[in-house]
């Protein structure tokens, strides 16, 4: 469904913003070649360097979550990858279905692939994110190309870039746009309809101090696609990546509101950014889980500005 000709403009929405998910499967689709590449590392750091124990309620804290979107119903969901833990396919199915992706009954969504969701060279060519995310995947494209893609919500425009790569070494944790994705990218910005637009990958523009990330860990043509951002009008820029949820109203090296949504699920950070935007005020409660009750609460509250 096109979900840009289904919304009416409207002067409010209320987004809500979740990444990091990193859910898993009992079944995994091991083949030989997986031992030889960066998923035996990733399986490495999941089963022995804590990243399962961090992530041990990740299933509970998803199935709350899921509770609360149904239930407070914004009117649109953004999902800024790193949806499963090793990138399989059985991963991807289960996480898909916990999310209710494509059900009509639950909010219509956004979603961009992580660097997890493409752990190998393999998982990022065959498509299975695409597939498997298709229903949050729908909006406006030029020239058949799945990324980037434009969503129109109300008065507000999303739009969703790829900015993960396969990686074949374990320390390589980079991602890119590309070349290619990044001229689509100016000359979809130029044919969008007015008002504000959000840009949202995975990858971040900088750290919580505001320095860049690590080299190896860091959006390479981060400076390409920020300049085509602010050439192109965006207001906003969403991402997830680093687990721990902050936002800047600018930064030294970009003009506009850069939030980070944080994990939803990694024990003791988890939440997620609910966004009102009314005309260019834009309202960010962070939602946290809370483990007593069970359910997810009001946390810290800011008000930015969206760049006109």
């Amino acid at each position: 469904m096109n979900w840009s000709a289904a919304v009416e403009p409207r002067a409010m929405i209320r987004l809500a913003h979740f990444s990091d998910i990193h859910l898993t499967a009992p079944q995994l689709d091991w083949k030989l070649r997986d031992w030889f590449n960066k998923r035996y590392a990733a399986w490495f750091n999941f089963r022995w360097l804590g990243r399962r124990r961090r992530f041990s309620r990740a299933d509970q804290v998803a199935l709350r979550l899921v509770d609360e979107l149904a239930g407070r119903r914004p009117d649109h969901l953004i999902f800024s990858g790193d949806a499963t833990a090793l990138g399989f396919e059985s991963e991807l199915k289960r996480t898909t279905e916990l999310l209710h992706v494509g059900d009509p009954a639950f909010p219509p969504g956004l979603a961009v692939p992580g660097n997890h969701d493409y752990c190998t060279r393999e998982a990022a060519a065959s498509g299975l994110f695409e597939r498997y995310f298709e229903p949050w995947q729908s909006g406006q494209r030029l020239d058949g190309a799945i990324y980037p893609f434009a969503q129109r919500i109300g008065h507000v425009t999303l739009i969703g870039v790829n900015s993960c790569t396969g990686n074949r070494w374990a320390w390589d944790a980079g991602g890119s746009v590309g070349p290619e994705q990044r001229q689509r990218l100016r000359e979809l910005l130029a044919s969008l309809e007015p008002g504000p637009r959000i840009l949202v990958t995975h990858y971040p523009v900088c750290l919580s101090s505001g320095r860049p990330e690590p080299r190896a860990r860091r959006l390479r043509d981060l400076d390409e696609t920020l300049q085509i951002a602010v050439e192109g009008g965006v207001s906003l820029w969403l991402h997830g990546h680093r687990h721990r949820a902050y936002e800047f109203q600018e930064t030294p090296l970009a003009p506009f509101p850069v939030i980070c949504s944080g994990s939803a699920t990694q024990n003791e950070v988890w939440s997620y950014g609910e966004y009102t935007i009314e005309g260019l005020e834009c309202r960010v409660q962070r939602r946290v889980y809370d483990p007593q009750s069970g359910r997810f609460r009001d946390g810290p509250a800011v008000d930015l500005r969206l760049r006109r």
